[in-house]
């Protein structure tokens, strides 16, 4: 079985990928969208509240498909920067006390309902960030599974002491492992020396072919021993990367297997 998941932001975040692209990032879901209809997959997007407030027009269409489950991906992907810098630093926890972190899940669960009707069950953190209280917090919010983090011997989800779910990621994932949009080779070279940043997969980049073919090969050594591929592909990381083209690849691979929602992992645990 193979989880497909992605992250969509809203416009006003400005991340580096929305500047260097030519469409919107939920533009760049509706057309990645289109393609998973025509191989019959599932995904799961984990959507920021304001996307549900700012950006409802090209979402709309997103969230009433029947091949798509949305998740919370925070109210606004932690910012202020600088105020959770502050909490790292001074509590130990860059997505902030408790309070803070209910407040958060609080209004994205709300926009997220009264845009769809539906309640979200499924989570993942901005940039994967976790603090101390962060999954009871999510727990007592209502959210029974979060997929953060990345590790490749993950096998499923597992149950955290709070009584959530959790299910780090276990396919390499693309934004942090792509040369894309400002993350040229340079780029990651001088960000590796400042950083020496590194996640279960290794510190490396790759162009979009090479990482295809790891992607591939990370599906095919999970389902040999037996285990449920989690896997982050950004629909507007696909379309920065060339069109596409690379991600028709790996569709052609799960159209072949079973696809699930995250969320249809919680009932079978």
């Amino acid at each position: 079985m193979i989880c497909l998941t992605g992250d969509l932001h809203h416009r006003s975040l400005r991340t580096d990928n929305q500047r260097h692209s030519d469409l919107s990032e939920l533009e760049c879901a509706r057309r990645y969208l289109a393609l998973l209809e025509d191989a019959g997959v599932k995904v799961t997007f984990f959507a920021s509240g304001r996307c549900f407030v700012e950006d409802w027009d090209e979402l709309a269409p997103i969230a009433a498909h029947p091949l798509v489950e949305l998740g919370g991906h925070n109210w606004s992907c932690l910012t202020p920067a600088i105020v959770h810098r502050v909490w790292r630093k001074a509590i130990g926890s860059y997505n902030g006390p408790p309070w803070w972190q209910e407040l958060d899940a609080r209004l994205t669960i709300e926009a997220a309902r009264r845009r769809t009707g539906r309640t979200i069950r499924v989570w993942r953190n901005h940039m994967y960030m976790h603090g101390p209280w962060t999954e009871q917090v999510l727990r007592r919010a209502g959210i029974a599974l979060v997929s953060d983090g990345v590790r490749r011997d993950a096998t499923g989800p597992e149950r955290h002491p709070s009584g959530i779910l959790t299910f780090p990621l276990n396919v390499i994932p693309d934004h942090e492992h792509l040369y894309h949009a400002e993350r040229t080779p340079e780029w990651v070279a001088r960000w590796q020396a400042r950083y020496r940043w590194s996640d279960d997969f290794g510190p490396d980049s790759y162009r979009i072919g090479d990482w295809v073919e790891i992607v591939l090969a990370n599906l095919r050594d999970n389902e040999a021993r037996g285990a449920v591929s989690n896997m982050i592909v950004h629909p507007i990381t696909m379309w920065l990367c060339d069109r596409f083209e690379g991600f028709r690849r790996i569709l052609a691979c799960l159209a072949t297997r079973r696809t699930a929602h995250l969320g249809e992992l919680v009932g079978a645990t």
